[in-house]
């Protein structure tokens, strides 16, 4: 494992992600996604990753054995985490801080006891006894040329409770050799006016350089980090897209967002914020959880604008509803179109997809009337952007674009022996003057119209070879007539290269789902390049 150390030593990213971040309910990590995660994380340039706990966990293990022979990291340095030594033991006889040891990790994080009742209840140990502790292991780390950070668990609850015996924690592990105390926010319950004076007093108090590690079970480890940043923090600890135990950690990305534009405070290398949406979306996948479409900064939504109001503003001057350029972070403005717009969302989104509306107010009043009409049947764009489009060049063009003539279509589902159901669609259309019939057997009866409306085409349109469906989506509206209502189906398509989504609403979940496909197919057909033969 190649590292090579940050010359800027004043300001520490601190990543957990691999430990802290794993903890988070349903994720489960294999040691092939530590690695790749470790990767996009060094990518993206925090001074500190986290692997976890060598010696408690054989993944772990395991773990820092691959990334000394597969990791070259050219930001980060690797961390290993582990606990003090046992009470009433010696640090070089602990088998878990030799295992810190051997995993070859430069820096090592060890947990410690900072609130007196977890001492002596969780310890079983006196007070003094917690206090060797600390100062035997870091000083055992120290001789073994480790780099120590201390992470004080509960301390702003230790704090409260007995604030001289949380600050001789704090005094303990400085005066042993730890770099950084980490003051902890295990229980996620403090807010940013408390952690601020703490963090304050600790520093006044102890002359330690200190560190914030916040969960977010308040909603603030955003907030709280930043205050203790405020309070004179030099070293955070987060978790890629927040994740963690319970509700999760401090966010890196929004975290690494204020450090970097609001602080103007240099935490990554040259160029690497740009690289943020991105790596925030690869690892949410590698992780197996959607990324969180409404997250600060990197969020597919954190720069959509919808409101009418919005959207006159924005095309005067963007930063008038936006705190920041999108690109910064690497990310996109959208304008949704919805039954909100008014004429300037439909222009701003027209110049998104490369029609010029500005010049002609006539169009840009149809297309918007034609939005809030179809809005009003049920329809959605502002996650239907293919669909928009489809509409907005009826309008420029004043007809559909048709690459077929439909005559009909059905479907029909079928229960057979031993509790089979069989689902059976025929699709019936014409399509350069000759009358095509084809039929198609699926999972369902929307699988069922796919495969029969592409053996249909496909013979004559062979860039349907690359469509595929990729998401499907059904929400019943005016739930008031129940099994009668009215249905919204969204599907998403790829043609391997990109995607888009169409929308269709009728009285029957079929019905709505033809429409989306035929959106869909069409869209599809555009794309490849394929001129309307209809």
């Amino acid at each position: 494992m190649t590292e090579v150390t940050r010359t800027d030593d004043s300001f520490h990213v601190f990543d957990t992600t691999l430990r802290d971040g794993a903890q988070r309910e349903g994720i489960n990590l294999t040691v092939a996604d530590k690695l790749a995660i470790a990767r996009h994380l060094d990518d993206f340039g925090v001074g500190f990753i986290e692997g976890g706990w060598p010696g408690a966990n054989p993944r772990d293990t395991e773990f820092f054995a691959r990334a000394a022979a597969e990791l070259t990291l050219e930001h980060a340095q690797l961390v290993a985490f582990g606990a003090t030594r046992r009470a009433g033991g010696r640090a070089a006889d602990d088998p878990q801080l030799a295992a810190l040891v051997t995993s070859g990790a430069p820096v090592v994080t060890l947990v410690a006891k900072a609130h007196d009742r977890h001492v002596e209840l969780a310890l079983r140990t006196t007070l003094d006894e917690n206090l060797e502790m600390i100062r035997d292991s870091v000083e055992f780390l120290r001789a073994a040329d480790r780099r120590v950070f201390i992470d004080c668990e509960h301390f702003f609850d230790g704090y409260r409770a007995n604030r001289d015996y949380a600050l001789d924690v704090v005094r303990t592990a400085h005066r042993a050799g730890a770099d950084v105390v980490v003051l902890c926010d295990t229980n996620g319950g403090m807010l940013p006016a408390g952690v601020r004076d703490i963090v304050a007093d600790v520093i006044a108090s102890t002359g330690a350089r200190v560190g914030i590690h916040a969960q977010d079970d308040t909603g603030c480890a955003v907030a709280n980090t930043l205050a203790a940043v405020d309070a004179g923090a030099t070293h955070v600890q987060c978790t890629a897209n927040g994740y963690g135990e319970r509700v999760g950690n401090a966010n890196l990305f929004p975290v690494v967002g204020a450090l970097e534009i609001k602080y103007d405070r240099r935490v990554l290398p040259a160029g690497r914020l740009a690289e943020m949406t991105r790596i925030s979306h690869a690892i949410a996948e590698l992780v197996n959880l959607t990324p969180a479409t409404h997250q600060p900064y990197v969020g597919y939504s954190a720069f959509a604008h919808k409101a009418g109001l919005h959207a006159s503003a924005i095309k005067v001057d963007p930063d008038l509803y936006q705190h920041i350029d999108p690109e910064l972070v690497g990310n996109t403005m959208r304008m949704l179109v919805s039954d909100m717009a008014g004429r300037a969302s439909v222009e701003l989104k027209g110049k998104e997809l490369g029609y010029d509306l500005s010049t002609d107010r006539d169009l840009a009043g149809r297309v918007v009337a034609r939005v809030k009409e179809q809005e009003n049947l049920g329809y959605t764009y502002e996650s239907a952007d293919a669909s928009f489009e489809l509409l907005l060049r009826d309008e420029v063009r004043g007809s559909r674009e048709r690459f077929y003539t439909l005559e009909s279509w059905r479907t029909i589902s079928e229960q057979g022996p031993n509790g089979f159901t069989g689902n059976e669609a025929t699709v019936k259309l014409w399509a350069k003057g000759v009358r095509r019939i084809a039929t198609g057997e699926g999972n369902g009866p929307v699988d069922a119209l796919d495969k029969a409306l592409r053996t249909a085409l496909e013979g004559i349109h062979p860039q349907l070879a690359k469509l595929e469906l990729v998401d499907y989506k059904v929400r019943i509206l005016e739930g008031q007539h129940g099994t009668g209502s009215k249905t919204r189906v969204l599907i998403e398509s790829t043609d391997g290269t990109s995607t888009w989504s169409t929308v269709g609403v009728a009285d029957n979940v079929v019905a709505a789902s033809w429409l989306a496909l035929e959106d869909a197919y069409t869209y599809g057909l555009i794309r490849a390049g394929v001129e309307p033969t209809e």
